[in-house]
């Protein structure tokens, strides 16, 4: 039998091809360890994105999150869209039954969204500003996440994209902190990036903004 040897990759030591057995003579070959380790920069690279579209309405939000994922689909990400209008997210009734089962007792939508979301590697936002708040769907799926805080989770970076009818920058304070006071049960995680563009209400005043091309540069560039 030939002996073997372990290639293994730091930056990916949770894949599957990071624990591959080589035959040693094998893994001596350039070609092979080339090809190889362009494998790992392209696992590495590509990630798995799920996009929050908060808003009640087809608006300015939306448009922001599509600019997004528009630019991550073109570096070749893989982007879910879930958009909270179509589903069914019931209020977290403080039972506090999944701290002893890691699960829900509420058999609804939110299951499912938050599965996806602990364990994709980028989590985005895209959501209106309301009163200087994130609006209370977005709020109320993070109440549902207390199921799963306990767990093991792999999403290392949030981004925020909002927009607000009045064009003040201390209009998104409260969304940040919103955003960072639910990460403190996620330690691992962080708010990465975020976008504000504030002056847009209407559906589609959004349009020809400059924040849209920068959304879509922060999709590509993650």
């Amino acid at each position: 039998m030939l002996p073997t040897c372990w290639l293994t990759s730091s930056a990916s030591a949770a894949s599957p091809m990071s624990m591959m057995i080589w035959p040693q003579w094998l893994a001596k070959d350039k070609k092979i360890r080339l090809w190889y380790n362009r494998a790992m920069e392209n696992q590495q690279q590509h990630k798995k994105i799920i996009v929050i579209y908060t808003s009640m309405r087809r608006g300015n939000s939306e448009r922001l999150g599509d600019a997004f994922s528009k630019g991550a689909e073109a570096a070749g990400h893989d982007v879910e869209k879930i958009y909270l209008r179509d589903q069914t997210i019931q209020y977290c009734t403080g039972c506090e039954a999944c701290e002893h089962t890691g699960r829900c007792v509420i058999n609804d939508d939110a299951e499912k969204i938050v599965r996806k979301m602990v364990w994709a590697d980028v989590v985005a936002l895209a959501l209106p500003v309301y009163f200087g708040n994130i609006p209370g769907q977005l709020k109320t799926l993070f109440d549902r996440m207390n199921a799963v805080f306990r767990q093991p989770y792999r999403f290392r970076k949030v981004v925020v994209l909002a927009t607000a009818d009045q064009n003040r920058p201390e209009m998104f304070d409260g969304v940040w902190q919103s955003v960072e006071s639910w990460l403190l049960a996620f330690p691992k995680a962080a708010l990465a990036e975020k976008i504000g563009v504030g002056g847009v209400n209407r559906r589609g005043e959004i349009e020809g903004h400059a924040a849209l091309r920068q959304a879509e540069d922060l999709g590509r560039r993650l």
